[in-house]
């Protein structure tokens, strides 16, 4: 497995988490105890595998372990909102501009300079983003849009980009599920401090959305944490783009959110880039970036 194809594997998992999270939103399960079941699901699996490698619990760079489960949490809180109010494309679009600011951040703080393929990658999945949004940017559409969730789709891609950053630096030092374990460590309490008593007893359905959730939020973050481990931050995060063609498919197999020509066109240019990724998959060696 390369870098690339453990990104993909990520990006595949999580479009079938935001469809699940969608659907235990139509339940009628609050935002943060959606938040909370997804931590508890993600503490349990990372702690078994922890102790089967027989790494460090807590790991050794505790204070920048805990800053990637802080940011982590708040840029999944904006995810989630966006998510639960927007179309599940939209939602997706507007999350995936961090690798636009995953870049930025590896280039200022790894001193990581993004190859050839990567700015190809990042190019055409803009001009795909662009394409895809343009019947909104251009028209009266933008009014079925919440300003507010909008900003908040924004605001959790500019906190995804932090999370993976942060994730790039500890990669080579870090267990894997140490990295994942921090985040639901994180997130758990201020789940339930903050929305603690607005959870509600899930039906059948929203238990299994729940625990679809949980489970390929793990094997996103799993996935992805490997990918940064094995290349640049911003080559890797280039390949998440994948999602926007996952999620317009899955939303409009199962809700009936059929893409238009635009969307159609816009994805083309997001397999485009990613092809383009694939193809040139020249390893990246331990020394890329800084320490």
């Amino acid at each position: 497995m390369t870098g690339p194809r453990f990104m993909a594997l990520s990006a595949l998992s999580f479009a079938v988490m935001a469809a699940c999270v969608k659907v235990a939103g139509e339940t009628g399960i609050p935002l943060l105890q959606i938040i909370a079941v997804r931590a508890v699901i993600s503490i349990g699996l990372s702690y078994i595998s922890i102790r089967k490698a027989g790494a460090a619990l807590l790991g050794h760079h505790r204070v920048l372990l805990f800053a990637r489960g802080l940011v982590g949490f708040l840029a999944l809180t904006c995810v989630f909102y966006a998510l639960l109010n927007l179309p599940l494309a939209l939602a997706t679009l507007l999350q995936y501009l961090h690798p636009i600011f995953t870049a930025l951040l590896a280039w200022l703080f790894l001193r990581e300079t993004p190859d050839r393929s990567t700015l190809i990658c990042v190019a055409l999945s803009l001009c795909g983003l662009l394409t895809i949004l343009w019947p909104m940017i251009s028209s009266s559409a933008t009014q079925d849009a919440p300003f507010f969730a909008v900003m908040m789709g924004l605001a959790g891609a500019f906190g995804s980009a932090l999370a993976y950053t942060i994730v790039r630096k500890l990669a080579r030092h870090e267990h894997p599920d140490v990295i994942v374990i921090y985040f639901p460590l994180v997130c758990l309490p201020g789940t339930v401090l903050l929305g603690g008593h607005d959870f509600v007893v899930p039906s059948v359905a929203g238990l299994i959305a729940l625990l679809g959730v949980g489970i390929f939020a793990q094997l996103g973050q799993l996935t992805l944490t490997r990918a940064m481990a094995l290349d640049k931050a911003s080559r890797a995060v280039s390949l998440s783009y994948l999602q926007i063609v996952f999620a317009a498919v899955i939303g409009a197999t199962y809700f009936g959110e059929y893409p238009d020509v635009y969307t159609l066109l816009g994805s083309a240019f997001v397999l485009l880039g990613a092809a383009i990724v694939f193809r040139d998959r020249t390893p990246t060696t331990a020394s890329s970036g800084s320490d």
